[in-house]
């Protein structure tokens, strides 16, 4: 089951990116999420803004996401390729699962898609079972962004179009 998150919910999500974290850090995907991102002030303003989800499993929380219905500033510039289409499109980021393999991530953007059916999100280049999940789930690599910290992402879309 997938809906939006409470406040109630911040430990359990705080829990959860601590647990991503490791697990990129075991993956070879060190620098992605560095200690303490996503901060719970962070988590708490998504949860605030109604953008952040849960998945429950037995009312457990077993994955958690940021989904927005609005454009995002660092996807205006796209370099060694281009979106897919320039309509209004919705943005997955922070997505974390507590069990990998049980297809968890792929609900959590399944849901996202749903409700948007113009989809956009980026990962780090060292992020590779991400990279597989998005291809698995129907999204198009289509370039790299830049954070507005400087860092390199590389970025997918998913549309009916």
């Amino acid at each position: 089951m997938i809906e939006q998150a409470t406040e109630v919910d911040l430990p359990a999500i705080a829990e959860l990116y601590r647990q991503a974290r490791a697990f990129m850090r075991e993956h070879g995907n060190p620098n992605q999420w560095k200690e303490n991102y996503p901060g719970e002030n962070l988590i708490l303003a998504d949860i605030r803004q109604g953008n952040c989800y849960v998945c429950r499993e037995r009312g457990e929380i077993v994955g958690a996401f940021s989904f927005f219905l609005k454009p995002d500033p660092t996807y205006a510039h796209i370099y060694h390729g281009k979106w897919r289409n320039d309509a209004p499109y919705g943005v997955v980021h922070r997505l974390a699962v507590a069990v990998h393999g049980k297809g968890i991530a792929g609900a959590c953007l399944e849901y996202a898609f749903s409700q948007c059916r113009n989809l956009r999100i980026d990962t780090h280049r060292d992020n590779l079972p991400m990279q597989r999940l998005l291809e698995k789930q129907g999204f198009h690599f289509c370039g790299i962004i830049f954070l507005e910290s400087g860092a390199e992402r590389l970025a997918y879309q998913k549309t009916t179009e």
